[in-house]
């Protein structure tokens, strides 16, 4: 029941403080149109990881055990013959996916008003997380990419990008703090921290939304709307 889109290979840049380089993806990739949900997670899982169990919610797990849910859908019979692999996204797809060919604030521009139309934080929220995929998606399709709830990326976590333009990034070896990256903002923050570039790091059994990532090169037979 997981949809995903196909993610063009293009160039956006990413500025954090100092910091301001382009990053190019070589290749494209197919990104959930939204946060897997806990219906989707009991489904494979076969249990609930939270206390709000609402089925449409964004399902909210550790970085280990997305990256478990990932492994154990990969390893399902029908997606081993057609050999998909699911996996979290980089931080760099996340953002070029987020941003949509924008290079504004938000996906939707700059104007941060515009922010109640496309997803759910700290003003419009009630301070709780909503079922996905009721705001407005940006315009590659994909919903709740602002607010709502943070999301895991693959990425160890550092403070600073390291300098000059880069290709295809992973992300560094490593985190001082053995910090993921999330990406996205959430439900209980202000506008601004739901913004394109808006990045943190967190570990230690946190837990956080995601949305699932697939290279087209692990598909056989390439498929729409899975």
């Amino acid at each position: 029941g997981v949809k995903m889109k196909l993610i063009p290979a293009g160039t956006f840049t990413r500025v954090d403080k100092w910091v301001s380089q382009q990053v190019t993806l070589t290749k494209p990739f197919y990104l959930g149109v939204t946060e897997v949900t806990n219906a989707q997670w009991q489904k494979l899982m076969d249990n609930v990881p939270g206390n709000r169990k609402d089925a449409e919610l964004p399902t909210f797990a550790t970085w280990e055990d997305a990256v478990e849910y990932c492994k154990v859908l990969s390893s399902r019979p029908d997606e081993k013959q057609s050999g998909r692999i699911y996996r979290l996204p980089t931080e760099a797809e996340w953002e070029f996916a987020c941003r949509a060919g924008t290079t504004t604030v938000y996906s939707f521009g700059n104007d941060s008003s515009l922010l109640r139309d496309f997803g759910w934080f700290k003003d419009n929220s009630g301070v709780k997380s909503h079922p996905v995929g009721l705001k407005r998606p940006n315009a590659w399709g994909l919903f709740d990419m602002h607010g709502n709830w943070s999301e895991w990326c693959n990425d160890w976590h550092r403070r600073d990008y390291p300098q000059g333009d880069v290709v295809d990034p992973i992300g560094p070896n490593s985190s001082p703090e053995s910090f993921r990256v999330f990406r996205g903002g959430a439900y209980w923050e202000p506008a601004g921290a739901c913004s394109s570039g808006r990045r943190g790091g967190w570990g230690d059994g946190g837990k956080l939304g995601f949305r699932l990532a697939m290279s087209v090169s692990d598909i056989k037979s390439t498929e729409s709307g899975r």
